[in-house]
């Protein structure tokens, strides 16, 4: 039975894991590892209150460099895995529209459908205005497929896009803000209970967003420090966001290497710092399309960073 819009907004009050898809040498996804990173998120719930794991293939997946129909193959065995035992959001990168609304409508038949879609930001020449048209006939036109989407927001020129979506359409649900911390306490004052839910996208650095507001945040790390990111997310629900600064400060030196330089290493210093954990109940793989293993001295960098971390794995 899908949930209902307000059952998932409170589901998405939490942390949104973005594992990163692991490759094998020939260049091809790696599922059996994929598999064994699904298990262990799902095994490993620190969350408070039995609350169930929510999942997330998109960017930091690099759910852009793969065909649709490898796409729709990954979801598909991603959804079976998860088979009830968590939430998934599915990333949908929106270029070109038409091809990504056949993979939701393809997505939307499977046996275990996403609960929600994240619309990945869009590339190429547009206009706010169009976007807002665009994405409010493509709600109209999936409403019968039961989609529900959150928009990614990247550009603050179209905060008021997302904004006017989750006020005017069912089908859209959340606002992942992929800006500025500062950007958050204006969203969420514009954005009513009933009509959505306002997430921090940019990592397990979430305090400052959590006391403007936002609900719940996305975390790249998630898979190598699921308790980290648990703890920050239980502690800022309950109102203690000194707790939460004080395992975010754990955390940062990753976040920051993982962000730095336009997000170079958003998905290698995390595929790094699976292999120097040592751990043998996540895959990292051997570096994904665009995205090679880091050099040697960024290396360095992630084993200092996540020795004082280690623990929250």
């Amino acid at each position: 039975m899908p949930l209902s819009n307000e059952e998932l907004f409170e589901a998405l009050d939490t942390v949104i894991s973005i594992p990163p898809i692991p490759f094998n040498d020939a260049g091809a996804i790696d599922y059996d590892g994929h598999g064994r990173n699904i298990d262990y998120l799902l095994a490993n719930n620190d969350l408070d209150g039995g609350r169930q794991r929510v999942l997330c293939v998109a960017g930091t997946s690099l759910i852009h460099h793969l065909a649709a129909d490898e796409q729709l193959r990954l979801m598909e065995f991603t959804t079976q895995r998860i088979a009830g035992r968590g939430i998934f959001i599915a990333g949908i990168a929106p270029n070109p529209l038409a091809e990504a609304e056949r993979l939701i409508e393809s997505q939307s038949r499977l046996t275990h459908p996403p609960d929600a879609f994240l619309l990945m930001p869009l590339t190429g020449v547009a206009d706010p205005e169009g976007i807002y048209h665009g994405y409010m006939a493509l709600g109209e036109r999936l409403a019968s497929s039961g989609a529900r989407f959150l928009y990614y927001l990247r550009q603050d020129r179209e905060t008021q896009t997302a904004v006017r979506l989750l006020n005017e359409s069912a089908q859209f649900v959340g606002i992942k803000v992929g800006t500025v911390p500062d950007d958050v306490k204006p969203i969420v004052e514009q954005v009513p209970a009933e009509a959505g839910v306002v997430i921090w996208g940019v990592g397990d650095r979430s305090t400052a967003p959590a006391v403007a507001g936002a609900k719940g945040h996305t975390s790249g790390i998630n898979i190598g420090f699921a308790k980290a990111s648990d703890a920050i997310n239980n502690a800022q629900r309950r109102g203690d966001y000194e707790a939460s600064q004080k395992i975010e400060d754990l955390v940062a030196p990753l976040e920051e290497i993982r962000f730095r330089n336009g997000r170079q290493y958003n998905y290698s210093a995390v595929v790094e710092a699976l292999h120097l954990g040592g751990w043998d109940d996540v895959e990292g793989g051997v570096g994904g399309p665009f995205n090679p293993r880091v050099p040697q001295a960024i290396s360095a960098e992630v084993q200092a960073a996540i020795e004082p971390i280690l623990s929250y794995h």
